[in-house]
């Protein structure tokens, strides 16, 4: 990390003193709509523009730097599935800290959420399935996080080693972004462009929030090492041993990177089990995926069936376990009894343990349903079960239905809401013990770490892609499941109705995947594993440790200024008569 305050390229060069200001830090001239000096006595006071017109003049005057902190956003957008460009990440990160550089908090605001509108917007994409306007209104409210982010890197700037408190600020952002407003969506977390990349194994140690850190401190770096050679270029004092601490500092950001190779990644498994994955296929893609009532279900029993044929016949080994996707019996199979006939049929013919994923009635409240993974016995039927914790709002819930249904007719289409389930999902399925993740539940730490904490030996996410496939989506949460496989040390298998199922190795790679709106069946053998990794041991403490360091860093440059304009008169007297003495 660079130390010390930042000196003019002609000190470097010089050994002078170093100034206390940054000559890479452009000049801020008097804010637009900021107080106008002290009138002359006896002039009428003058009248301050309204609210719009200095908002208006502030864009004007920063025209420039706002179309470059929209760029940046639309950087970082192809970092992500199904793209995969991740070092963009690098780039958008060392963007928006150049931008936000030399600004006030106010003006770093703005540029976060320029930033974060396109980033949103295009990330979010796959959201216009069900809208447009549901695309656009997700995508402010996410880039309204980017305020503070942005607001706080402006601040932080100012201080030593600004690029740690600005990694720590990233961190701080997606914690505050994957926990409100209805508890979060942490869709877009810098870690989860880096699934598959240097950074990868330090989610062992710290998750996906010390992926972040690193991501967000290479890029810091890297924007420092930029403002340093270009300060001693246009000092005209660009040289070798001038350029020697840039070149420290870019050296510094490659070591962050290459940091994640000396992380040891577990992999040995102490046992394995062979499991086959069904994806049964839906009828059409989009929010009417589901046809007719028992279409989604027989798809799955119709590929059960053959799997069951394929077994008597010898072509495929006997499976010990089978998993079926989230929402592969649309009915329930309690309440109607053409489901679970069609569910015992197909469990009896393959003759081993199926995890099923049922929509299934609230036994006590009436309206509400639950969306569960179920435990079917060949012998026994149905038993244990998992019941999804965190349903999506405006997609499996209403939040505030009575008052926004009147205004939001769209809000029909989801004419029950999802109750939610208490417990986590570790299941003993034939004869694993599993840890049942559903759909967007992969993109929430504590979710899954508490699923191996509580002895989850692999991870399985049931999930249904089929409203978003072929929009990028299927492909982003894919990601998702491929680094909590690191994180956790677990071999994760992902079963989607349509697509995309996969098979991922403890250590992040892709072993087997399926195309979507495709019937498919994969078999393997997959690894069993109880040792826990660090992350699962620390769970959230890296996350708050480093966004209260960026919080800190942030009060500090507020309370640092106040602190030395004390006079010293005032600082002797609240001094003790032993310190006066000395």
């Amino acid at each position: 990390m660079p130390p010390g305050p930042e000196t003019t390229a002609r000190d470097e060069a010089e050994g002078l003193r170093a100034r206390p200001a940054d000559p890479a830090e452009p000049h801020e001239p008097q804010e637009p709509g900021s107080a106008p000096p002290p009138a002359a006595p006896g002039a009428p006071p003058a009248r301050r523009p309204g609210r719009l017109r200095r908002l208006a003049a502030a864009l004007r005057h920063d025209w420039p730097a706002t179309l470059l902190a929209a760029l940046a956003g639309l950087v970082l957008v192809p970092a992500f599935p199904p793209y995969d460009l991740w070092p963009l990440s690098l780039v958008a990160v060392a963007a928006l800290s150049l931008l936000t550089r030399g600004r006030s908090a106010r003006r770093g605001g703005w540029l976060g959420f320029v930033a974060g509108v396109p980033f949103f917007l295009g990330l979010l994409a796959w959201l216009r399935v069900i809208g447009w306007d549901a695309t656009i209104g997700l995508a402010i409210i996410q880039a309204a996080f980017f305020i503070p982010l942005g607001a706080g890197l402006a601040a932080t700037a100012r201080l030593r080693a600004w690029p740690l408190w600005a990694a720590c600020l990233w961190v701080g952002e997606e914690l505050l972004r994957g926990r409100v407003p209805f508890g979060g969506f942490p869709w877009g977390r810098l870690a989860f462009a880096n699934t598959d990349t240097p950074f990868t194994p330090l989610a062992a140690l710290g998750g996906a929030p010390l992926v972040t850190f690193a991501v967000a401190l290479t890029g810091a770096l890297l924007a420092w090492a930029g403002l340093r050679l270009w300060a001693l270029h246009r000092a005209r004092l660009l040289a070798p041993r001038t350029a020697l601490p840039a070149l420290g500092g870019a050296g510094l950001a490659l070591a962050v990177g290459a940091v994640g190779y000396a992380v040891p990644v577990g992999t040995a498994a102490a046992d394995t089990v062979r499991v086959a994955i069904v994806q049964g296929n839906v009828q059409q893609a989009g929010m009417d995926f589901l046809g007719r009532p028992m279409m989604i279900l027989n798809n799955h029993v119709e590929a059960t069936l053959e799997l069951a044929d394929d077994v008597e016949a010898g072509r495929v080994e006997r499976p010990e376990l089978v998993l079926w996707p989230e929402n592969a019996s649309d009915l329930d199979p309690y309440r109607r009894p053409e489901a679970y006939a069609a569910i015992d049929r197909a469990v009896r013919a393959v003759g081993v343990p199926v995890l099923i994923g049922a929509l299934v009635d609230h036994p006590t409240r009436e309206g509400y349903v639950e969306n569960q993974g179920i435990v079917w016995d060949p012998e026994t039927g149905p038993g244990d079960s998992y019941t999804k914790q965190h349903p999506v709002p405006f997609g499996e819930y209403v939040p505030f239905r009575d008052q926004l249904s009147k205004v939001i007719t769209r809000l029909d289409r989801v004419p029950r809401d999802f109750w939610p389930g208490e417990h986590s999902g570790v299941l003993d399925v034939g004869p694993a013990r599993l840890g049942d993740v559903i759909c967007f539940e992969v993109a929430y730490d504590g979710i899954v770490r508490d699923t191996v904490n509580e002895g989850a030996r692999a991870l399985v996410v049931q999930t249904n892609n089929a409203t978003y496939g072929e929009t990028g989506q299927p492909e982003q949460q894919l990601a998702m499941s491929q680094l909590r496989a690191v994180e956790h040390g677990r071999a994760v298998v992902t079963v989607a109705t349509s697509g995309i199922s996969a098979v991922v190795r403890p250590d992040g790679s892709i072993e087997q995947r399926t195309e979507e709106f495709t019937q498919d069946v994969l078999t393997t053998e997959l690894p069993l594993r109880d040792q826990r990794t660090v992350a699962d041991r620390v769970g959230a403490a890296p996350e708050w440790s480093l966004a209260l360091a960026g919080l800190l860093a942030w009060l500090w440059t507020g309370a640092a200024p106040r602190l030395r304009r004390r006079p010293a008169a005032e600082r002797s007297r609240e001094a003790g008569p032993a310190e006066r003495e000395e």
